[in-house]
């Protein structure tokens, strides 16, 4: 079954397990936008398994999800960050042992607040070997950047009303010069959200979604191939 219970520092957690065809591939953390763990993030953890990932995206929000912007808001900031990192870890930590992963890291990508989660992830976890932020928010403070030894692929919007372009700029400096290998793609025109396709706030492009999946997909293969 897709939902699957992992441990969690003591405790137990909950999320979407997609498997390639295969049975088995690299192992990828997916983190939820504000909205929660939505058919959305589903969406893209079954596309990762078809591109040969197995892929858990937690469920950070214990099975509440919303689609309305104001409600998403107070969930995200209501969110517990020291249960989050648990959980995270958790979900690492299930990938390594589950009989089909292949490698030796795992990967942790993720959108808006699970942008900013997936490098947070890395800084909590040595098992992270890839990160990938597609329009990073944290609203939660900054995890310690100097402990992120993974590379970090970044996509932004160039007309994104959440992040700005010198906001994104000014973070892949701090990730650099904390000793990150860095690379933040920018995309001509695109809004906050992308490559969300719910669409919710009318800014999924899909053209511009697919060329950050494919880089995506090809650093993730990279890094943890």
């Amino acid at each position: 079954m897709p939902e699957v219970e992992f441990k969690s520092n003591g405790d137990t957690a909950r999320g979407y397990l997609a498997v390639p065809e295969s049975g088995s591939g690299p192992g990828v953390i997916l983190l939820q936008e504000w909205w929660g763990l939505d058919d959305s993030v589903r969406r893209y953890a079954d596309r990762f398994a078809e591109d040969g990932f197995l892929a858990l995206a937690p469920d950070l929000y214990n099975g509440e999800t919303t689609e309305q912007p104001d409600e998403a808001e107070q969930k995200m900031m209501a969110m517990n960050m020291e249960q989050a990192v648990k959980d995270m870890r958790g979900a690492v930590d299930y990938l390594k042992q589950h009989e089909g992963f292949q490698g030796d890291g795992v990967g942790s990508v993720g959108f808006c607040l699970g942008g900013g989660l997936a490098v947070w992830a890395a800084a909590e976890s040595d098992d992270v070997d890839a990160v990938v932020t597609y329009y990073y928010v944290m609203p939660h403070g900054k995890p310690d950047f100097s402990k992120v030894k993974a590379p970090v692929l970044g996509h932004f919007g160039t007309n994104d009303d959440f992040v700005p372009v010198d906001d994104a700029k000014q973070l892949e400096q701090e990730l650099r010069e904390a000793g990150s290998d860095v690379d933040f793609e920018f995309y001509e025109g695109a809004g906050h959200a992308f490559a969300g396709d719910h669409n919710r706030i009318g800014t999924y492009d899909e053209d511009k979604a697919n060329e950050a999946w494919r880089k995506t997909i090809d650093f993730l293969k990279r890094h943890l191939g």
